[in-house]
């Protein structure tokens, strides 16, 4: 390492990322350094003063090779006026060369072995053990289905998993997401981003939201996805600029931005189009108004952000919900040459619905038989699923046995799904056909008034009856018969977690303060005018198991946002919201998938209120409390002045019949919504938004990939091995803390105060203060890659005691890997067999590696001290260097092998998904040109890179006999 000085065509390396292969400089603007890496066909900025390179400049006696494939030996360098390094060496034909560093072949790899092992740098066994181990369980990660997956702090339901599963595995993705209310589109859409990331389909993300909702998007993907999010506004744009950002939407990868910020300022409009996203994702696109003749502006800024990103994900309400003009405007955002006119669609939509009918009888049980004995049910089989493929299917149900006819009738539903609906760009989960929801049941808690209460309603806004709080004043909790209601209540159960919520901050407080001061609840307080920390903490003694954590959470409104409470199954709402929606999202709270028990909501209120005739519509009249309402804020938006009108004057009895007739016209326009969602539902469309077969093969995917007991076994003998110190923090969690004595400088997401960790998934749903480790967790994956690709444990010198081995006989035992610096978006891992090449050679130049299996050998090889081991190594230079010779000329012949193997895998893989592609494109219109295109390019690509691969030399242990 020559320099610092960073000149346009030095050579550096990523320290980081070796696998780039040989950079070169492009541009220094004195912070910033520009490399371009030819090999992996990226480029990469950094800071200088954090730059993670390497000089790389090659010794006398290396060989170095040209971009014309020209190999040399270095003689010697010298550097130009320009500090540009020229090599000065011989051809294997004697020929003199001079190369400039410029004319270097990129397909380079850095790391050697047998050059720190004869310098005398012999790391300790363990670690040698450790990096091989690494590099198993890596290549096994990313062979599987599930990877990309295992990362999230999210229970693995079926329906998320198939959807994320289905959409991160495509290029550039552009689909809606339009689950019911409480089946997590964000989580949907946290997962397929994190898939993208991680398997290096995307590198950059926009998500676009509506204000309200920012915070909650930004401590979702931290906590749940370990994503960190900058938030983008117009003071955060100006600062960026003034530290020397021309363009504010460069300066990160993953931004968060509010939708009505781009509206406001068009200029940052234009700077986010330019940014050069690969995906943006779109909260509450419902909320996106369009018609044909005069869309929104916001409507009209997300489509300009449409047009200039590959990929898209819209979460929005279920189509039913928005109306058919509604939902074709989200369907021309994924694709306008596609949905480019509305009454094409709607004829289109029409032949779903024969293609639903006809996948609905094939489901039933007694499919086979009537489709032989009542053939002209199915007459219009043949029309929709091809003529080649009906009478294949007759022909197997002729056969007349059972298991053969119900596989082929599946195949059969499985071809009329991928071919038919909108089911490749929109999702949508029904609660109906998701198992796992729990029952809900209310009391209504019927308690006296306040003396006075009458006068003080009288003048007093609709808002404020149902806050009896804001009209009782200062003294309000000696007054207000729901704390002393609650108080009892609480005492009452005391072995039961009970989560309360109430709209303001102020009652949170000051109801928490006093259960705690005047009876001794053990409660916590959750409110916005907390920090993070401090409401995770408060999160987290609520969620706590011990006997001594607390038994009752009392939050405001952001307690029924984003946090999970589906430990506790009891839910107080201290009062009533006026928004059905926000009512839900309260039950939702604790009504999840996994909850256990039945919801029990308490609703605690004055006799002849405001809050108890609320709570009678909401309960009897559109039935939101024990069943979820999607339509409750149509009904409520439908209804809501003749609702006021009776909640203002709650009490008076002369408007009993007027409230009457109100909740008789209630049910009455609730069950008609009801009836008209029914009938919309897009059956053919459900049926392929979890389809049940491959969805349960996934989630066992999932459980065999995630294997939390090796992985927590695995990560604590590298913390060991890393000088990270862990200490036990409590039930299934430690904390890790770097130390003085640490042999890495730092680990991705390990701050200097340390964090809290554990292993269970189910402990981490239940306390967000403790990270999730996985293998796919930034540490887990930072200190893969520290001991893969550096030198860490790549070489060691061992004894043996072996009887049948001679004493003072040599054993050299290597591993190869496949070097090829692909992008890391091909994946081109998924195609090898196996995560090394292993030979063990003796003295006379044998291979024994079949007979000396690696776990065995792992456990009968003893460790030499360092100094005894290094004036050995000066005795066997020669032999070991022979034998490497030997085990490297056995890697060339199986690297052919492997690449062979290789080849055929993914050419097996590719051309499958391509001809079905191919093939449902002649039918279904949704596969989009660009995706065949880009997996006919990938798998040249591919093929490409492949027949460039090489093996090299990853690491060796030399073992000596004793």
């Amino acid at each position: 390492m020559a320099n610092n000085e960073y000149l346009p065509g030095q050579r550096w390396v990523s320290t980081t990322e070796a696998d780039l292969g040989l950079g070169i400089v492009v541009e220094n603007t004195g912070r910033l350094v520009e490399i371009a890496f030819p090999a992996a066909g990226e480029r990469r900025t950094y800071a200088i003063d954090q730059a993670p390179l390497s000089r790389i400049v090659y010794r006398e006696g290396e060989q170095v090779t040209s971009i014309d494939d020209v190999t040399i030996t270095v003689m010697g360098c010298e550097a130009d006026e320009y500090g540009i390094l020229h090599y000065a060496g011989t051809t294997d034909e004697g020929d003199s060369v001079l190369l400039a560093e410029t004319e270097l072949d990129s397909f380079v790899r850095f790391s050697k072995p047998q050059d720190r092992l004869f310098s005398g740098q012999i790391d300790k066994n363990r670690h040698f053990e450790l990096r091989a181990e690494t590099l198993r369980l890596k290549h096994r990660l990313i062979q599987s289905p599930a990877y990309g997956l295992i990362g999230g702090r999210v229970q693995p339901l079926k329906h998320q998993f198939y959807i994320a599963n289905q959409v991160a595995s495509r290029h550039a993705p552009r689909v809606l997401l339009a689950d019911e209310v409480g089946l997590g589109k964000t989580i949907e859409a946290g997962l397929i981003l994190h898939q993208q990331l991680i398997r290096g389909l995307a590198e950059r993300a926009l998500i676009l939201l509506p204000d309200s909702l920012m915070h909650q998007w930004l401590v979702e993907m931290l906590r749940r996805f370990n994503l960190q999010f900058t938030i983008l506004d117009e003071n955060r744009c100006l600062d960026l600029q003034e530290s020397g950002f021309e363009n504010p939407f460069e300066s990160a990868q993953l931004v968060l931005c509010p939708l009505s910020f781009l509206e406001e300022y068009p200029e940052r409009r234009e700077q986010a189009e330019a940014a050069g996203w690969d995906l943006l994702i779109v909260d509450e696109a419902h909320h996106l108004e369009w018609h044909e003749d005069l869309p929104s502006e916001s409507y009209l800024c997300v489509e300009a952000l449409a047009a200039a990103i590959p990929g898209l994900l819209l979460l929005t309400a279920t189509p039913e919900q928005l109306g058919v003009e509604g939902h074709f405007a989200r369907l021309r955002l994924l694709d306008p040459a596609r949905y480019h006119d509305l009454n094409s669609y709607l004829e289109e939509e029409s032949d779903y619905r024969e293609v639903s009918d006809l996948v609905e009888l094939m489901m039933q049980d007694t499919a086979a038989s009537q489709i032989v004995a009542e053939p002209e049910k199915f007459s219009n089989m043949m029309e929709f699923l091809g003529e080649q493929a009906t009478e294949k299917l007759l022909t197997e149900l002729a056969t007349g046995d059972a298991d053969a006819s119900k596989a082929a009738i599946d195949h059969a539903v499985s071809q009329l799904l991928d071919q038919h609906g909108t089911g490749r760009v929109l999702f949508r989960n029904t609660r109906d056909a998701i198992a796992g929801f729990p029952e809900r049941k209310l009391t209504i808690h019927s308690l006296p008034q306040p003396t006075g209460w009458q006068a003080l309603t009288e003048q007093a806004e609709l808002e404020q009856q149902l806050r009896p709080e804001s009209l009782l004043g200062d003294g309000w909790m000696e007054l207000d018969s729901r704390v002393s209601w609650l108080t009892e209540w609480l005492e009452e159960h005391r072995s039961e977690k009970t989560l309360v919520i109430c709209a303001n901050a102020s009652t949170a407080q000051a109801l928490e303060e006093r259960l705690r001061t005047r009876a001794a609840i053990r409660s916590s307080v959750f409110h916005e005018g907390l920090s993070l920390v401090e409401r995770d903490r408060a999160a987290a003694w609520f969620a706590d198991r011990e006997a001594d954590s607390a038994q009752a959470l009392i939050c405001s409104e952001i307690g029924s946002e984003g946090r999970n409470f589906q430990f506790a199954s009891h839910l107080v709402l201290f009062d009533l919201p006026l928004n059905p929606d926000l009512l839900e999202q309260r039950i939702g709270r604790l009504d999840r998938i996994g909850q256990k028990n039945t919801v029990q909501i308490h609703l605690p209120a004055y006799e002849h209120s405001a809050t108890e005739m609320l709570a009678n519509w909401y309960h009897k009249g559109i039935n939101a409390f024990e069943t979820p309402c999607p339509a409750g804020l149509q009904l409520f938006d439908q209804l809501e002045q003749p609702l006021r009108f009776c909640l203002a004057n709650a009490g008076n009895v002369e408007q009993d019949e007027t409230f009457a007739a109100l909740m008789e016209t209630s049910q009455q326009l609730a069950e008609e919504t009801r009836l008209r969602l029914q009938e919309g539902r897009d059956r053919l469309l459900e049926l392929n938004s979890c389809q049940p077969a491959k969805a349960e093969a996934l989630l066992e995917e999932f459980d065999e990939a995630e294997f939390t007991e090796l992985m927590a076994s695995y990560f604590n003998r590298v913390l060991d091995q890393f000088g990270v110190t862990r200490t036990d923090h409590s039930e299934a969690c430690q904390v890790i803390t770097p130390s003085a004595h640490m042999t890495v400088d730092s680990l991705p997401g390990l701050s200097e105060d340390g964090i809290t960790v554990t292993y269970d998934r189910e402990h981490a749903l239940s306390r967000e203060d403790v990270h999730l480790l996985t293998w796919e967790h930034p540490i887990a994956q930072g200190a893969m890659e520290i001991i893969t690709d550096g030198e860490f444990g790549n070489t060691s010198l061992v004894t043996l005691h072996l009887p049948p081995l001679p004493a003072g006989s040599l054993l050299v035992e290597t591993l190869y890997t496949l070097h090829c610096p692909a992008p890391k978006s091909l994946q081109l891992q998924r195609y090898l067999d196996t995560p090394y090449l292993r030979f063990v050679m003796n003295d006379a130049g044998k291979s024994l590696g079949h007979v000396l299996i690696e776990s065995k050998l792992n456990k009968r090889v003893e460790r030499i001290k360092t100094g005894k081991a290094r004036e050995m190594l000066r005795h066997i230079q020669q032999p070991v260097e022979g034998l490497l010779l030997k085990s490297g000329a056995l890697a060339k012949v199986e690297q052919q092998k492997l690449l062979d193997q290789a080849l055929e895998k993914m050419h097996l893989s590719m051309d499958d998904e391509i001809e079905r592609l191919v093939e449902l494109a002649k039918v279904n219109p949704n596969i989009r040109a660009e995706e065949i295109e880009k997996l006919m390019a990938d798998k040249e690509t591919l093929q490409s890179f492949l027949q460039h691969a090489t093996v090299q030399l990853d690491s060796l242990r030399v073992i000596v006999v004793v």
